[in-house]
């Protein structure tokens, strides 16, 4: 059989699924949480930004180069990205469709390597992964690629 995996993710979770045959109901088989997605930024950071003062005796803030919240998610993109491909290698599945909220499936694209992106068969920015396997199959469709030999 032909394997394709299906993943449903968002900055906070990585859900992997199978089907038993192209038409079937998903098989959750692995689960992946990110805690750190769901903090808010003043619980990421350990201190206020610094103070910048101009030559006039005014000043502002120093901004942060990055946003937490976008550098957690790009780490949780990373992760994924690097189980997939550890996946690729022991030939875990052969297609692949990708589920997963907008800005995250930006950011998992950039992750991805190459060979991987051609094993992709189908993808999707929309944000599932709370709902149950059922609701997510009804966005996939109704057979999945090269499930079956």
């Amino acid at each position: 059989m032909k394997l394709a995996w299906v993943v449903v993710a968002d900055n906070t979770c990585a859900r992997i699924f199978t089907a038993d045959m192209a038409s079937s109901p998903l098989n959750e088989i692995d689960r992946f949480a990110h805690t750190a997605g769901r903090l808010h930024d003043r619980e990421m950071t350990s201190d206020l930004p610094g103070k910048i003062k101009s030559d006039n005796g005014g000043g502002h803030a120093f901004e942060q180069p990055t946003d937490p919240k976008k550098h957690e998610a790009d780490n949780f993109a990373h992760y994924i990205a690097d189980y997939l491909e550890t996946a690729r290698n022991g030939h875990k599945f052969e297609n692949l469709l990708i589920v997963a909220e907008p800005s995250f499936l930006g950011l998992l694209r950039n992750h991805l390597s190459e060979q991987i992106k051609k094993q992709i068969s189908f993808e999707l920015d929309k944000n599932v992964a709370t709902l149950s396997s059922d609701e997510i199959r009804k966005h996939l469709p109704q057979y999945l690629p090269h499930q079956l030999v």
